[in-house]
């Protein structure tokens, strides 16, 4: 069984995969990543991670990466839950550059809806701090969500009228909506 990452662990990782990039591109962290990067966790079970543009000298190490650092990488990102949220990219913080790759939070915002839609016990508690820490505000987060609730279709899983109740539900309940 695979270890904890904490942000030490997080960093060998990013040296790490830098190492094998060969030209520009931007990796995105998301979930537990996020929240121990930002240190309100101190660990999470697994890295998730977008790269973009995908790179086969990238995606070609991660296994390797994955054994020799004994951590868990996942592909997830906000899109594999919900809609794209317009100008995530250019929303999303920069952490650090390592070599070609530089590091991003994945847009706070679209992490936060996201999380909201799926309403896990932890992932709550993750859009309270990111509020609590002024890294998604509320009235955005209604607007983000007005933007992507015409595309919820594509996720049928999701009741639309469902997930806005989370959100309004969420915001009222931290005072901020």
């Amino acid at each position: 069984m695979r270890r904890k990452v904490d942000r030490n662990r997080l960093e060998k990782f990013m040296r790490a995969l830098a190492e094998h990039a060969n030209r520009p591109a931007k990796v995105f962290f998301t979930g537990g990543t996020t929240a121990v990067q930002e240190g309100w966790r101190d660990a999470t079970i697994d890295v998730d991670i977008q790269i973009v543009p995908e790179t086969d000298e990238i995606l070609r190490a991660i296994p390797a990466l994955k054994e020799r650092l004994q951590i868990n990488i996942e592909f997830a990102s906000p899109p594999h839950f919900i809609p794209e949220v317009p100008g995530w990219e250019e929303r999303s913080t920069f952490i650090v550059q390592e070599g070609f790759l530089s590091f991003y939070h994945y847009d706070f915002h679209a992490q936060a809806l996201s999380k909201i839609e799926r309403s896990h016990e932890r992932d709550i508690a993750d859009v309270k701090e990111m509020l609590l820490r002024g890294l998604v505000q509320p009235n955005r987060l209604k607007e983000l969500f007005a933007l992507i609730e015409p595309n919820l279709y594509r996720f049928p899983a999701i009741h639309p009228p469902s997930f806005r109740r989370k959100l309004e539900s969420l915001l009222s309940e931290v005072g901020r909506g």
